[in-house]
């Protein structure tokens, strides 16, 4: 039986995979007195008086709200809201699992941005976190920027800084097992959405200087017609002298030392690989099919290759991330997740490895452990950036 059929059958037999775990079961008129009328009344009296308390009567402090308008699920694209909900419960599923999050799936009937913003901060009395998923670039940095500025709870849109984060950490253990320095490297990005964008901000927040992304007309630069104001805005940042590659991927790939593809499958050619500088690493991220197969990768001379599939080594998976980063995030009530907080989340990830080799420059994404490791570097990193309530 192929893994879609098992999946199709799992998700008709428990029909979808969350439900509720209630703390006070019911078994006495003294159980239904304090759980509900008339006991309930006193919390919400506390609350009203404090607004602060509704962490200490309520689960708010570890909710987290998975929202998605479902215009960009997985590679199956615009497939609508209420499609995009078995996703959603997965997500949930791993809030839960390697966080011990309660997350809560909420899919919006609405591709209007200023609706799902305004719908969002209308709901997020309820949550502790808000975890925005699967939604189209260049709308999903629109949200996610208006809902960090008006909310007073960590907003993350997943498919962004999470990939960013274990790209991140990937990276830096490549960059251990090969010598070369972050300061000297040239890397190039392949793609310009959601992942794109977040992991080309990380990786120069984090001190890389040569960076070419490319859309798929090629090399984004400045003055370069047809850009939208999220690639202006991108290439201003990490391009401030003006100074990037021009042309396609094929002529941008040569003396590279690092290519990153967030974008389709098949496109970098073994000839691109053998372009590239000496001992290249290779991030191929397009799923199911990467920009090129590990084998042909390594063929073709690569040093280090990495893929978002969990039949090869070196998963670059989000459950390595946004578990801990919430986890780390709720547990000091943070106002935020900044961007100090990513890049300690990434090194956090890359400790955990602590001899990293060619085939295992990540934790296993099964690793309960991860995700306890990321949380205490994040705490840490949000009491010392004062974002932190507790």
């Amino acid at each position: 039986m192929s893994v879609e059929q098992e999946s199709l059958d799992l998700h008709r037999r428990l029909r979808g995979k969350i439900g509720t775990l209630v703390k006070t079961p019911i078994s006495s008129r003294r159980d239904l007195s304090l759980a509900y009328t008339p006991g309930v009344a006193e919390p919400c009296r506390q609350i009203n008086q404090k607004p602060e308390a509704v962490y200490t009567y309520t689960n708010i402090g570890n909710t987290v709200a998975v929202i998605t308008d479902g215009t960009a699920v997985l590679g199956l694209g615009d497939i609508g809201a209420q499609a995009g909900l078995p996703v959603m419960e997965g997500k949930c599923v791993l809030f839960k699992e390697f966080a011990d999050i309660d997350a809560f799936p909420i899919a919006l009937n609405t591709k209007e941005t200023q609706e799902i913003i305004t719908t969002i901060k209308n709901i997020a009395p309820s949550f502790g976190g808000i975890n925005l998923e699967d939604i189209s670039a260049p709308r999903c940095f629109e949200i996610e920027t208006a809902l960090k500025e008006e909310l007073d709870i960590p907003v993350f849109h997943d498919d962004q800084h999470g990939t960013a984060i274990v790209v991140l950490a990937a990276l830096i253990n490549a960059l251990k097992i090969t010598g070369k320095k972050k300061e000297e490297i040239r890397i190039l990005i392949n793609g310009v959405g959601a992942a794109g964008t977040a992991i080309a901000k990380i990786l120069f927040n984090f001190g890389v200087k040569q960076l070419t992304v490319l859309d798929s007309r090629g090399v984004i630069y400045t003055g370069r017609d047809n850009l939208n104001l999220a690639k202006e805005d991108l290439i201003t940042l990490i391009d401030k002298d003006n100074k990037s590659t021009k042309g396609s991927l094929a002529e941008a790939i040569k003396g590279q030392d690092v290519f990153i593809g967030v974008s389709s499958a098949n496109i970098l050619t073994i000839d691109m690989v053998k372009a590239m500088s000496k001992d290249p690493i290779i991030f191929a991220l397009a799923n199911p099919v990467p920009e090129i197969m590990p084998d042909q990768a390594l063929k073709a001379g690569a040093r280090i290759v990495g893929t978002g599939r969990s039949d090869f080594p070196n998963q670059v998976n989000n459950v390595l991330a946004f578990p801990g980063v919430f986890k780390g995030t709720l547990a000091v009530r943070a106002r935020s997740i900044t961007e100090g907080m990513k890049l300690v989340a990434a090194q956090a990830l890359a400790e955990y490895i602590s001899k990293p080799t060619e085939v295992q420059i990540l934790p296993d994404p099964l690793d309960k452990g991860v995700a306890e490791a990321v949380a205490e570097k994040v705490s840490a990193q949000a009491i010392l950036e004062g974002v932190a309530r507790q």
